[in-house]
C-alpha cells in the first residue's frame, strides 16, 4: 500500500500522525506482511484490513486513553504488537513494554522495535504472571481464556492507574467490579467492537 491509501485508511481513527510516524507505520505493516507470510502472526492477510482493523483500532486506542497521566503502558498478549507499537509511535515519550510468551512473536516484536528504533519501547518474552514491574496503564486486546487474563492484567496495573481493554460489547458483563468502568466507547467501523477502561477502585468504594 502507497502511504497515502494508508492514511486515507486510517483516517477514522487518528489524523494527526505526522509524516515521521507515517513512515513508521509503513515500515511496520511491511515487516508484518514479511513475517506472517512464514510465521502465524495474525489471521488477517489484506494489508488494507491489517490497516483498519489492527494499525486503526489502536491508534484510536491510544487517542482515547493516552494523557498525561499516562507514563507507562504494558501491553499483555501483545501477538503482533498491538496496540502496544501503535501506541508507542503514537506517543513516542511513553514508556511501552510487550508482554509476549511465544518466543516466534517476541523476535517479531524485537525485529520491529530495532528496525523502528523504539528506544521506549521493551519486548519482555515470557508470562504476564512472572512480570514484576506495573504500569499507569494496561491494556490488552483478543487474548484467549479472557477471565483469567484479565485477572493477570488487572494485577499489573500501578497504584491509581487503569486498564484498557478493546473487546467485544457482549463482554462487558464479564468485567471485574474492583474496577470503576467508563461507558464503552464505539470502535468505528467495527460494529459490536468497544474500548473501555477502568479505574481501580479505593477500598472506601467498595
Amino acid at each position: 500500500m502507497e502511504i497515502n491509501q494508508i492514511k486515507a485508511s486510517l483516517s477514522p481513527f487518528v489524523q494527526d500522525l505526522t509524516a515521521a510516524q507515517m513512515e513508521q507505520v509503513c515500515a511496520y505493516l511491511e515487516l508484518l506482511m514479511k513475517w506472517n507470510a512464514k510465521i502465524n502472526l495474525t489471521a488477517v492477510r489484506r494489508p488494507e484490513e491489517m490497516v483498519t482493523r489492527h494499525f486503526g483500532e489502536s491508534f484510536f486506542a491510544a487517542k482515547s486513553w493516552l494523557d498525561s497521566h499516562v507514563s507507562s503502558v504494558i501491553d499483555l498478549g501483545s501477538g503482533a504488537g498491538f496496540p502496544g507499537l501503535p501506541m508507542a509511535i503514537y506517543s513516542p515519550q511513553t514508556k511501552v513494554t510487550l508482554i509476549e510468551s511465544q518466543n516466534k512473536k517476541a523476535t517479531f516484536l524485537k525485529e520491529v522495535v530495532r528496525e523502528l528504533g523504539m528506544t521506549s519501547v521493551t519486548v519482555f518474552n515470557g508470562r504476564g504472571e512472572d512480570y514484576r514491574d506495573r504500569a499507569s496503564l494496561v491494556t490488552m486486546r483478543a487474548v484467549e481464556k479472557f477471565g483469567q487474563a484479565l485477572e493477570v492484567a488487572a494485577a499489573l496495573v500501578a497504584r491509581g492507574g487503569k486498564l484498557g481493554l478493546m473487546i467485544g460489547a457482549e463482554q462487558q458483563g464479564e468485567l471485574p467490579d474492583e474496577f470503576k468502568w467508563e461507558v464503552g466507547n464505539a470502535i468505528p467501523g467495527t460494529p459490536g467492537r468497544i474500548l473501555v477502561r477502568g479505574t481501580r477502585k479505593k477500598e472506601s468504594d467498595w
